[in-house]
């Protein structure tokens, strides 16, 4: 898979690296300690060293980037997976580069980041483009909702990730809804919008897999 998408891991690898570039050009105005957390109540809780952030969580990012992506690329079922999947897979780590590192060289500056808000925008949209790619996904080890129900037996995976694709878009633009609520609400809407788009499939899958045994008895 590294080599049919050589191009495109070269690109995502790239734009990974920029936050780490933009690190570099503002080193000087950044401070010595900054904010690499933040609670559900848009506070920091979390700190770390200018060298750090600029060099290490890029850097982390990308090992992480590459791996998911190697260990994708291991699974057999993946070489026929659909390729607009794999291009998504390529895409999130980027995303989520670009998004948390300028986000914390912005609360660095001074800038008051309404990070809380932010998390849920970003997930809304990140949730509503894997629940349209979700549908699309094809049986395999890696990607998906991989429980032993959908992956012994294809009609259930199927029909367990058209469901899912439903849910998550749904939870996905509630999520960007949300973003606009007091604040008081934020800490519990991301959890309980969560658990209903990761029970409720899994729980579908169940059953799925309980009527079809019933009807082949």
């Amino acid at each position: 898979m590294l080599k049919k998408n050589k191009g495109l891991m070269i690109l995502t690898s790239v734009v990974i690296l920029l936050p780490m570039a933009a690190g570099v050009l503002l080193w000087e105005q950044l401070p010595q300690r900054m904010a690499i957390h933040w609670g559900m109540n848009g506070e920091a809780d979390g700190w770390g060293s200018r060298p750090v952030v600029v060099f290490g969580m890029p850097l982390l990012l990308l090992a992480i980037h590459w791996l998911g992506v190697w260990i994708t690329g291991q699974d057999k079922r993946n070489r026929h997976q659909n390729e607009k999947v794999l291009q998504l897979m390529f895409w999130i780590a980027p995303v989520i580069a670009v998004f948390g590192m300028g986000s914390t060289y912005a609360s660095a500056l001074g800038q008051s980041v309404p990070v809380d808000r932010l998390v849920l925008l970003l997930l809304g949209i990140v949730f509503a483009v894997i629940g349209n790619y979700l549908p699309k996904c094809r049986q395999n080890y890696t990607i998906g909702i991989k429980i032993v129900w959908t992956l012994s037996d294809e009609e259930n995976w199927s029909a367990t990730h058209r469901l899912a694709g439903k849910l998550w878009m749904a939870g996905g633009l509630l999520l960007l809804l949300c973003a606009f609520l007091p604040g008081a609400a934020l800490s519990w809407v991301l959890p309980v919008v969560l658990g209903i788009m990761v029970i409720v499939p899994v729980v579908y899958s169940w059953r799925f897999s309980r009527r079809k045994e019933g009807e082949t008895k």
